[in-house]
């Protein structure tokens, strides 16, 4: 487990237990600076990842055009260690908008959200796709309760794993986060059921 606080202040060490201590935090970033803050992450060779969908923008003009642009504002995901974010949060101006995300299921109060990496490698798997066959959802777009858990075997998306659910009266293979972020897929034909992940 990490060592944990609102803002990491007053933890002077990690302490996961063994291995890579790197981690995935879901992190918010005031004010729509997220690829400001990306940018700066990869200039610092720290990996980082920030959903990214295709919007029509300007709309209402006479140039409507389709652009790439985050799919969830203020949202980035940050692979490092808890020390090292804490600190470049306060010696880094650029990086100073980052926030963390607390994890309101857990035991202890004020538990920063951490994701495993194999979470995250599944949910990057899906979102990394900008075509029109990937949708990022609200709680409210999902009707009913959980389907069956599966692994996509076959196609583009292959091991991918998620579970049945219908969205906008289609059944779609959904991915999620819990507490940060809802996506499903549209094809899944080819599908594994299984009891548990």
């Amino acid at each position: 487990m990490m060592a944990t606080g609102q803002d990491g202040k007053g933890f002077e060490h990690d302490t996961t237990t063994c291995g890579d201590p790197k981690i995935w935090f879901p992190m918010r970033v005031t004010y729509s600076r997220e690829m400001k803050v990306k940018a700066e992450l990869d200039r610092l060779g720290i990996e980082s990842f920030v959903p990214m969908t295709y919007k029509v923008v300007d709309a209402d003009t006479d140039n409507p055009c389709r652009k790439l642009v985050p799919a969830i504002r203020n949202l980035i995901f940050v692979r490092s260690t808890q020390e090292r974010i804490s600190h470049l949060k306060s010696t880094n101006e650029a990086l100073e908008p980052l926030r963390y995300m607390i994890d309101n299921t857990a035991e202890e109060a004020h538990t920063i959200m951490t994701i495993p990496d194999r979470l995250m490698q599944n949910f990057m798997r899906v979102a990394s796709k900008t075509d029109d066959s990937v949708m990022f959802l609200d709680d409210e777009s999902v009707v009913g309760k959980e389907g069956k858990r599966v692994e996509i075997i076959g196609g583009a998306f292959e091991g991918v794993t998620g579970v049945i659910r219908r969205v906008k009266r289609c059944k779609r293979v959904v991915v999620e986060i819990e507490g940060v972020v809802l996506l499903s897929e549209l094809n899944f034909e080819l599908l594994m059921v299984y009891d548990s992940l």
